[in-house]
């Protein structure tokens, strides 16, 4: 898997042969010296629970954990896309199922979106399911120093934009069950992760709206538009806009999935995103997998099972005991002044 950090002075046609290479080793080849040994037969148990409810409305959550699992595990909560706009927890069940096979707990979530909410709601929502996570810690054998953030197109943004504002005023305020069955705000709970994993991510909204402006992708523009409003909210919603204007948290280490042919993320938002959390030395890995779709990790596939192995290799490595994780938190930030965009895009 590429480490972007060791390869700042690489151009980006090398990094995307680099990644090519990687991702297109057999699943044998890949590290698994430190992953957790959960046998691959283990059946895995799912469990529904609401976890917040907001506007009269209850919100689930589906926890997938490995049986065979003793002690509290890692956690990633699932955020899934749908152009801010559509589509449920159960769209990532394949890869959570399979995750949790390797003794990562995955909780997927169900959250407000459009076209009855607007940005910032969806991110209010998945700060308050990291609150609701290290609250019911306990409850669920989960670890609350080991909660990380995976999100899907949409809900890679969702997961990105949380990760980089975890604790700001917008995303506060969203009430959370605790384990007596008392709602109440939280908001004295830190929402910050450990790591995210940011699948085909739409990291700048502004900038896709464009791209599916030109590209005639107009179920993409509506649900965009339907969440966002306008370009102006866009824009604020930019991840590298915030990490390269310094607004950001102190950023946890990101795995990136890339599809070669995905039709929906056009590869430069993805490297501007890459370049973005790199400058302010944050911790980057970036797996390309060509000839693969847009969401091609929903469905079984080889590709798919390589995706898995390297997700759980991520997370494995990146816990906050990891030296890895340690240097990236005391990392001191460079000036990115120089590579800032001067306009919006």
């Amino acid at each position: 898997m590429l480490n972007i950090r060791a390869c700042s002075r690489w151009s980006l046609a090398a990094l995307t042969l680099s990644a090519y290479l990687t991702a297109a080793l057999p699943a044998a080849s890949q590290q698994r010296a430190q992953q957790p040994e959960v046998a691959s037969q283990d059946t895995v148990t799912t469990t529904d629970r609401i976890w917040t409810r907001s506007d009269g409305q209850d919100f689930s959550a589906t926890i997938y954990r490995a049986t065979s699992r003793t002690g509290r595990s890692p956690v990633l909560i699932d955020i899934h896309g749908g152009a801010w706009s559509s589509g449920d927890r159960k769209a990532g069940r394949h890869y959570n199922v399979e995750l949790a096979r390797r003794g990562i707990m995955v909780i997927a979530v169900d959250f407000r979106q459009a076209p009855g909410f607007r940005h910032p709601t969806s991110s209010a929502d998945i700060a308050a399911a990291v609150r609701w996570v290290r609250l019911n810690a306990a409850s669920l054998n989960a670890d609350p120093d080991r909660i990380g953030l995976i999100g899907s197109s949409s809900g890679g943004h969702l997961a990105l934009l949380e990760a980089v504002r975890p604790n700001t005023p917008d995303h506060k305020g969203v009430p959370v069950f605790s384990p007596d069955g008392r709602l109440a705000k939280r908001d004295d709970i830190d929402a910050s992760v450990s790591l995210v994993v940011a699948l085909w991510p739409v990291s700048d909204p502004a900038y896709r709206y464009r791209y599916a402006r030109r590209a005639g992708l107009e179920r993409l523009t509506a649900g965009t538009l339907s969440y966002f409003g306008d370009e102006d909210a866009m824009w604020d919603a930019s991840v590298p806009r915030i990490v390269i204007a310094g607004e950001a948290a102190p950023l946890p280490p990101l795995l990136v999935i890339q599809p070669g042919e995905d039709s929906n993320i056009p590869q430069e938002m993805t490297f501007d995103l890459l370049k973005a959390w790199q400058a302010r030395n944050g911790a980057v890995e970036y797996a390309f997998f060509p000839g693969q779709p847009h969401a091609f990790g929903h469905s079984p596939s080889e590709a798919t099972t390589r995706m898995i192995e390297i997700v759980a290799d991520f997370v494995s490595r990146m816990s906050p005991s990891s030296p890895k994780m340690e240097e990236s938190r005391d990392a001191t930030a460079t000036d990115a002044a120089s590579v800032a965009r001067s306009d919006r895009p």
